[in-house]
């Protein structure tokens, strides 16, 4: 297939690059800095600086991934609106892609996030539970909107709402480990919040399963099957390293240092991946423990 990426510089871009490379598609990226781009994710890519450049070009498939990322900096006012701003951009430009091709493409497979659901409790999730309203739930809500607008006969859109994406060289993990490794991690406030995750190499099939999946429209939790709590994760991870955690950050503090940021850290959602397991998806990882313990293996 012709497949654009946006966000494929990106943790999970570039491993989405280097599977399909490994499948025969061609791959047509967007870059703010396009001749870097080949170097950046190590495959051969076509790379342009904007969606629309690839108006000249047979698509049958876009993957929207691109975005401010969520942790950069503070919330202030500003950077709130620069958080939405930035993904109503990527979508607005897929958008005018689909619009200019003379034959529009099948498959738009859209970012979103386990943000979507807001604060969750300890109740299960699926993609039919209503959301607690917070500004994680608007920035998501907001993002699937633009996206689900671009549908048509023609072509179906699906937006995964994306867990915290695990593995070795990024995401959520890179941070972590370096403290982990010295002892000296522990949990968040109580730690009873719940952390949908995902290992980075599932979250790639799962795209890759909607790219091929006959009825993708609509949302889907791309999440693993067994979401645990911060208590659970800190012990996982601890333990995968052989390492004790015996600290605790309490969440006043986290509150004080992050603001409203720190709701992402301190509160969260059992996430379950209800529409993908009723299609057949198999996760490869569907633990954390085995998730963390090949990580680590793999490190090694």
């Amino acid at each position: 297939m012709n497949i654009v990426i946006t966000g494929a510089t990106g943790f999970v871009g570039q491993a989405l690059c280097q599977y399909w490379h490994e499948q025969g598609h061609t791959l047509m990226v967007v870059s703010r800095q396009p001749d870097k781009a080949h170097a950046t994710i190590g495959v051969p890519v076509m790379a342009r600086a904007a969606a629309v450049d690839f108006v000249d070009q047979s698509v049958d498939a876009i993957v929207n991934l691109a975005g401010e990322p969520i942790f950069n900096r503070r919330w202030s006012e500003d950077q709130k609106k620069k958080l939405i701003a930035s993904r109503l951009k990527a979508t607005r430009d897929v958008g005018e892609l689909c619009q200019r091709l003379e034959q529009p493409p099948k498959r738009l497979i859209s970012g979103s996030a386990m943000g979507y659901y807001g604060d969750q409790g300890s109740r299960e999730v699926t993609e039919q539970t209503p959301p607690h309203d917070e500004f994680a739930h608007r920035l998501c809500r907001e993002w699937e909107e633009a996206a689900q607008q671009l549908a048509t006969d023609q072509m179906q859109v699906a937006c995964i709402r994306i867990g915290l994406v695990l593995d070795r060289d990024g995401g959520m993990l890179k941070p972590m480990r370096p403290m982990f490794r010295l002892g000296v991690g522990g949990r968040l406030g109580k730690g009873q919040q719940y952390m949908p995750w995902v290992h980075r190499h599932d979250l790639v099939r799962i795209i890759d399963f909607l790219l091929n999946h006959e009825e993708i429209q609509g949302a889907w939790n791309a999440g693993a099957p067994a979401p645990v709590t911060n208590a659970e994760f800190t012990r996982t991870l601890a333990a995968s390293l052989n390492r004790p955690a015996p600290f605790v950050m309490p969440g006043r503090v986290v509150s004080l240092a992050l603001g409203e940021m720190s709701q992402l850290l301190l509160t969260g959602a059992r996430m379950l991946p209800a529409r993908l397991e009723a299609a057949g998806f198999r996760f490869e990882y569907p633990t954390l423990e085995k998730a963390l313990t090949t990580i680590e293996h793999r490190a090694a």
